[in-house]
């Protein structure tokens, strides 16, 4: 469990982006609220901070990397490193998508072949849901078969736009 954390939320033109983050950085759980309460819960409470602290927006080094995606540098959130606690299938599914390239999503039954169990559509798919560091390990990158969107926490709105944004389409304002 990590004692402390802090907090910070930025702007993107999804809206509000928040992140709690380690103290060694790690990001623990982000998405696009300014609710920090609720960044916080999407954690197991076993592995809440004690102590979370706010922060200045664009203080770290995560929150530098989300600036730099929305400009378009979308590979500045893999350099960030991140934090989740789970079963073995979790944690391989979480690195399996990261290793997800922009712009080339995969569907659920994809993305549980990728992870040596191309059966296990729904354990894939609570993969996705369970994951707490939205953007950082890219769970938007996974769509149903026939490439509808599916689910994603923070609205298929955001999710849409993220996936627009790594084809290369930026949305008019």
């Amino acid at each position: 469990m990590t004692t402390t954390a802090t907090i910070q939320t930025l702007d993107t033109p999804d809206g509000a982006f928040t992140l709690l983050a380690d103290d060694a950085g790690r990001v623990l759980a982000s998405g696009w609220t300014d609710d920090a309460d609720r960044i916080v819960g999407r954690l197991r409470p076993a592995d809440r901070p004690a102590t979370v602290r706010g922060i200045p927006a664009h203080e770290t080094d995560a929150a530098a990397a989300v600036v730099a995606y929305y400009e378009g540098e979308t590979g500045a959130i893999d350099r960030i490193p991140v934090l989740q606690h789970g079963t073995t299938m979790q944690r391989a599914g979480w690195e399996a998508l990261r290793r997800i390239a922009p712009g080339r999503p995969l569907t659920y039954a994809e993305f549980a072949a990728e992870l040596g169990s191309p059966h296990a559509v729904r354990a894939a798919a609570s993969i996705c849901a369970r994951n707490a560091p939205a953007l950082f390990v890219p769970c938007h990158r996974v769509l149903r078969t026939g490439g509808a969107l599916g689910g994603f926490a923070w609205g298929l709105e955001v999710k849409q736009s993220l996936l627009a944004r790594e084809a290369g389409v930026t949305r008019s304002a």
